[in-house]
């Protein structure tokens, strides 16, 4: 029996152009984004460096343990470590890792490093890109460095690497990091149920993005926001982030 060529294909031929009925996306030009590299971002307040267990891990472990810290570890896949050395070996392996990419978040004026980040799940050829595995310690929180940041590691997915979507998600019921997302730009895309399962618990995902298309804007506002003018002589800010955003 003959074999017969799919509707709209002829036999040994291309396929035919698409009806115009049919929804497509709009086309995408260039090629795919460059995949993040152990880098140094420079800002006034912090300096984001590729993690080194030896220069950083002391200062971590001390900022992130004690009393009243297991909460900073809730919502991480690691859970708190029952000392220094345990510590460092867990991240003296994970800055080995390309994929996830874990850089410190080290305090400009003293060098001590007080949070970090990752970029993850890179997907070069979609030009997708996800931050993540954030530690805000009690020293970083509520800083400007702590936006400052964030504002350097968008701006070096977007303009040096080429990505198109900047992904944010966290556990629902991780209030923080859902305020947190909202307050830098990403918009809220939707929950992913039963997502996965950490240190044994059920967690429902938080899906938020910023687009490329956004981020002139989004920029503008992390720079007004961090324009030391914006700060009162006690350090206290002058316009919110969103209310600058909402502004522009």
């Amino acid at each position: 029996m003959s074999q017969q060529a799919a509707p709209g294909i002829r036999s040994g031929a291309v396929p035919d152009p698409v009806p115009d009925a049919v929804p497509l996306g709009a086309l995408v030009e260039g090629g795919p984004a460059r995949r993040p590299a152990p880098v140094t971002l420079e800002g006034r307040h912090v300096v984001l460096v590729p993690f080194d267990a030896d220069r950083h891990a002391a200062s971590l472990h001390a900022l992130s343990h004690g009393p009243e810290r297991d909460a900073l570890w809730a919502y991480l896949s690691a859970a708190p470590f029952p000392d220094e050395a345990a510590f460092t070996r867990y991240y003296a392996d994970a800055a080995t890792r390309a994929d996830p990419l874990l850089f410190a978040i080290v305090e400009a004026a003293t060098g001590r490093a007080v949070g970090h980040a990752t970029y993850m799940r890179m997907e070069p050829a979609h030009r997708v890109i996800e931050v993540g595995n954030i530690l805000y310690t009690p020293a970083l929180q509520r800083t400007p460095g702590a936006t400052e940041a964030m504002y350097l590691m968008a701006r070096h997915v977007f303009e040096d690497l080429g990505y198109r979507r900047y992904e944010w998600k966290c556990n629902a019921l991780n209030a923080p990091s859902r305020r947190a997302a909202e307050r830098l730009g990403f918009s809220y895309e939707g929950l992913f149920r039963q997502h996965m399962i950490v240190k044994g618990l059920s967690r429902d995902t938080a899906w938020y993005a910023l687009l490329d298309h956004e981020w002139p804007r989004a920029r503008a506002a992390f720079e007004a926001w961090l324009d030391p003018a914006n700060f009162d002589a006690d350090g206290r800010q002058r316009r919110r982030l969103e209310d600058i955003r909402a502004a522009l």
